[in-house]
C-alpha cells in the first residue's frame, strides 16, 4: 500500500458534510488550520489537524508532503462543458462585440450549427487529441473531474463520435470525464419546424446506441424559446429518463420560459444557466433539490446580467459554478475568472464559491459520494494553492494559484513558480 501524508496546510478546506450544500450551509467549508490528510493508495484515509494526525501515524511508513504556507482544497469539478468540438468561431465573438445578439447570430447560420460541419469533418483521433490538450489546461486550473456534452453533430455518427472521444479521454487522461448526451442542442436545418420529429429521431436512432455502448450517463436539452420549448423539452426528458438517463436542462438562459420549473418537475440533477429564472422556478429548485448550475463566464462573454446567485442561495438552493467551455458563447475554462465573477459580481462569498466549485459541482454530476470533499473513503483528488488562505483566490484576481494537483492519490501536476 502506498501511503502519503500531507502536513501543515495553512488552511485545509474539507467541504465535509451532507451534499449538496444548500442555502446558508454553502458557507460552511469545514476549514481546518494547520491541517493534514492521510492518503492510502487512491483514497483519503483520515483528515484532521497535523497534531491529531501525527499521533496516528508511524512517519517512516509515509511519504510526507509539506504543505506549509499553502491552501489545500478538494479538486475542482467543472460540471458543465462542451469541450469536444471541431473548429472555432472567433468571428462570432467579434460580431457580438459590435452588438449582434446570440440569437441573431444563430438565425443567420452561426451559433451551434456553425460548429456542426467542422465537428463532422474531424476524425475521432483528432477530437481525442484536441480534447486532451483542453483537459491538460483544465488540470492546470485544478479541475480533477469534468462533465462533457455532445451536441455538435445532432446526427447519429457525429454524436456517437463525440461521446467515444470523451470515453477514450476518460481512460487515458488523469481528469475524470462524466459524459452527457446533448443531441437536442439545436435543430438541424432540415428539421426546422419539425422539432418533435427531430427529438424522436434522437430517441429512436441515436440514444439506444449511446446506451448500448455506455457512452453517456446524462441526457440534456437546450430548452429555450425558438429552440426546444417546454412541451417538447418535457417530452424528451421524460422519454430519456424512461431509457435510464439521468437528466440535466439548459434552462432560462435567454428568456424566462419555465426551464427551472421543468427541471424540478422532471427530477433533473441540475438546471444550468438560469440567467432569467423566475422566482417560482427558484423556489421549486430549492424545494426539489435541483442544483442551480450557474455559468458566469458565459454571461460575462455575452455581456448579459449574471444569474441571481445571491437570491438563489438565500432561497435555499444548492448552487454550483461551471465554466461552460464551448466554441461559441464562452471559449474559456478559467476557474479564477469564475471565482472573481462569483465574488465580485454575483454576491457570493469565497466560501460559497468554493462549495459551488467542489462538493456542489460533484453533486451536479452525481459524484458527491466519491469526490468534491476531503473526507475518509473519498478519492484523493486534492489541490494545493500557492498562498496560505482561501481569501487570496478572489484577491489575486483571475490569477491561477494552483501549484500542485493530486489525482487518485498521485501527483499529476506541479507548477514551478
Amino acid at each position: 500500500m502506498k501511503k502519503r501524508y500531507i502536513r501543515h496546510a495553512a488552511e485545509l478546506v474539507t467541504c465535509k458534510g451532507p451534499a449538496p450544500k444548500k442555502g446558508k450551509d454553502m458557507a460552511d467549508i469545514g476549514l481546518i488550520y494547520d491541517g493534514g490528510v492521510l492518503i492510502h493508495d487512491d483514497k483519503i484515509f483520515a483528515v484532521g489537524t497535523t497534531e491529531e494526525l501525527d499521533k496516528m501515524v508511524n512517519m517512516d511508513e509515509y511519504e510526507v508532503i509539506d504543505a506549509s504556507g499553502k491552501t489545500v482544497l478538494p479538486g475542482f469539478v467543472d460540471s458543465h462543458t462542451h469541450y469536444i468540438f471541431g473548429g472555432y468561431r472567433a468571428n462570432e465573438f467579434s460580431w457580438r462585440l459590435k452588438g449582434d445578439t446570440y440569437m441573431s447570430i444563430m438565425e443567420r447560420g452561426g451559433g451551434i450549427n456553425a460548429t456542426v460541419v467542422p465537428t463532422k469533418e474531424a476524425t475521432l483521433e483528432e477530437l481525442v487529441e484536441v480534447g486532451k490538450e483542453r483537459m491538460n489546461r483544465m488540470l492546470e486550473f485544478g479541475v480533477t473531474t469534468v462533465e462533457g456534452k455532445s451536441g455538435y453533430g445532432m446526427d447519429c455518427e457525429t454524436e456517437i463520435k463525440q461521446l467515444r472521444a470523451m470515453k477514450k479521454l476518460d481512460e487515458i487522461h488523469p481528469v475524470d470525464v462524466v459524459t452527457t448526451f446533448l443531441g437536442p442542442h439545436s435543430v438541424l436545418p432540415q428539421y426546422k419546424g419539425k422539432e418533435r420529429e427531430f427529438i424522436d429521431m434522437l430517441l429512436n436512432d441515436v440514444m439506444p446506441i449511446v446506451k448500448e455502448e455506455n457512452l453517456a450517463e446524462f441526457a440534456d436539452i437546450f430548452c429555450e424559446k425558438n429552440v426546444f420549448e417546454i412541451e417538447d423539452s418535457e417530452y424528451y426528458l421524460t422519454k430519456a429518463k424512461e431509457m435510464g438517463f439521468k437528466l440535466k436542462v439548459h434552462a432560462d438562459e435567454i428568456v424566462s420560459l419555465g426551464g427551472a420549473e421543468l427541471a424540478a418537475r422532471t427530477g433533473a440533477f441540475s438546471a444550468d444557466h438560469l440567467l432569467k429564472a423566475s422566482d417560482e422556478g427558484i423556489r421549486q429548485m430549492a424545494e426539489s433539490g435541483v442544483i442551480s448550475t450557474l455559468l458566469p463566464a458565459t454571461a460575462f462573454c455575452l455581456k448579459e446580467p449574471f444569474a441571481p446567485a445571491r437570491k438563489m442561495i438565500d432561497s435555499g438552493c444548492a448552487v454550483a459554478l461551471a465554466s461552460d467551455l464551448n466554441p461559441g458563447s464562452c471559449f474559456t475554462n478559467n476557474i479564477p475568472l469564475l471565482v472573481a465573477l462569483g465574488c465580485i459580481y454575483m454576491g457570493m462569498s469565497i466560501e460559497e464559491v468554493i462549495t459551488a466549485l467542489t462538493i456542489n459541482g460533484a453533486a451536479a454530476v452525481d459524484r458527491a459520494d466519491t469526490i468534491g470533499s476531503l473526507e475518509p473513503g473519498k478519492k484523493a483528488d486534492i489541490i494545493f494553492l500557492k498562498f496560505p488562505s482561501i481569501h487570496y483566490m478572489p484577491y489575486h484576481t483571475t490569477i491561477n494559484l494552483v501549484e500542485t494537483v493530486i489525482k487518485n492519490g498521485e501527483t499529476v501536476y506541479h507548477k514551478e513558480w
